[in-house]
């Protein structure tokens, strides 16, 4: 099994479609649900799925739902937005990597993120801290070449 960090390419279809608003719609909510190194994550993932999402103190399936921390911005021939850290508390965890999705629906895959090894948190916090949001740095960015 292996996690590969991506967009996940139903995402750009998406929102070619139209199908994602991370703005205006605030009726949209999106999630991030942690892993263990026994999945198979990629760009091919086209939604969220409980097989071999962690389990453990504190952590509820389906994850935390994420602030957007920054609404959808461009800097040069980048756009870009991002989300605000996210943390479970008082937990205890081992995760390998984690999903981005979209709540609603079949619950459509954003983005796979992989953390390049096991991270664990016993009886404490587990913190996913998104990088700074700019067009070189923010967890989701849509450049041209």
């Amino acid at each position: 099994m292996a996690i590969t960090q991506a967009m996940c390419t139903s995402f750009k279809i998406a929102l070619l479609d139209g199908e994602m608003d991370f703005s205006s719609d605030t009726s949209q909510a999106f999630k991030i649900a942690l892993y263990t190194s026994s999945v198979t994550l990629s760009a091919a993932t086209t939604a969220y799925a409980t097989t071999n999402e962690v389990s453990g103190t504190n952590y509820t399936a389906g994850g935390n739902t994420l602030t957007i921390s920054a609404n959808p911005a461009s800097s040069g021939t980048t756009a870009f937005l991002d989300f605000a850290d996210t943390t479970w508390t008082d937990a205890t965890i081992t995760a390998r990597g984690a999903l981005i999705y979209k709540v609603g629906g079949t619950n459509p895959a954003v983005a796979v993120l992989d953390f390049g090894g096991d991270k664990t948190s016993t009886a404490g916090d587990f913190t996913v801290q998104f990088p700074a949001a700019d067009a070189t740095n923010a967890i989701i960015r849509i450049a041209t070449p």
